[in-house]
């Protein structure tokens, strides 16, 4: 049968997303989400440190991608591989050219107080396509994060937490990604599994945010692309921003105390 995957699916088809959110009690925010087989998990941690000299208004936003060996038998354990640190380095992306928050939201207090988001995105699962999985966890992890108030006192000086009154984060900007395959530069298939992935002549990530702009293209070597391929690509991917936003307010909607 033409243009019919391994899967069953069409080439510009997705596997069955799901998306869970706040599936980790002792994080300040996660999500879980599924990508056919994927499955990604997202924890997000916060802690208060002092902002860096030169950004006193601005808090931290660290990610970090853990390929675990549980994950697949391509991965072994020990300090994170090339592929583990090439996501984490793409979410680092993201996270700064879509403004997906702004870091001056983080701070606490000018100069002295901000805080740190630990965006740990840990892979359960690995059938392909790592990187729309891991920012998807993360964009539905951080907009789960509900961060205590924190007050100074003027006279000693210290910080005061109130962890009763909790505020989420503002989300500026909702950056999606969408990964393409490309076979022998004219073949593109969306959303590859692993299977996909190591037969394909190179690979390519779009991430487009709200407005349908461009946050960036990953396109680590492979396969040349032309310039009609690569706007069917982003076209696509504008088309599946619309998808993943849809999921994720409904389900923040369904958890909301009503």
């Amino acid at each position: 049968k033409e243009n019919c995957r391994p899967d069953g699916r069409e080439l510009g088809e997705f596997r069955a997303t799901t998306v869970n959110i706040g599936s980790i009690t002792t994080a300040d925010g996660s999500a879980l989400v599924k990508l056919g087989n994927t499955t990604v998990i997202c924890g997000v941690k916060a802690e208060l440190a002092a902002p860096a000299v030169d950004a006193a208004n601005k808090g931290y936003i660290v990610p970090n991608v853990e390929l675990p060996s549980l994950c697949s038998t391509r991965f072994r354990s020990g300090p994170p591989g090339e592929e583990a640190q090439a996501a984490s380095q793409f979410i680092a992306d993201v996270i700064e050219n879509s403004q997906i928050i702004a870091k001056e939201d983080l701070c606490v207090a000018n100069g002295k107080l901000a805080w740190v988001l630990y965006c740990d995105i840990i892979c359960l699962d690995y059938d392909g396509n790592i990187l729309d999985a891991s920012a998807f966890a993360l964009l539905a992890a951080l907009k789960n994060v509900q961060l205590p108030s924190v007050t100074i006192n003027e006279e000693t000086g210290l910080s005061e937490v109130n962890l009763k009154q909790k505020n989420p984060l503002i989300i500026r900007k909702h950056p999606v990604a969408t990964s393409f395959a490309i076979f022998d530069d004219t073949l593109l298939i969306v959303d590859p599994t692993a299977e996909e992935e190591d037969l394909a002549t190179g690979t390519v990530t779009i991430v487009t945010d709200d407005e349908g702009r461009l946050c960036s293209v990953h396109k680590p070597g492979g396969s040349p692309l032309t310039g009609a391929k690569l706007q069917d690509c982003i076209t696509r991917a504008v088309t599946r921003h619309k998808e993943v936003k849809k999921l994720i307010d409904k389900v923040i909607k369904s958890i909301k105390p009503k």
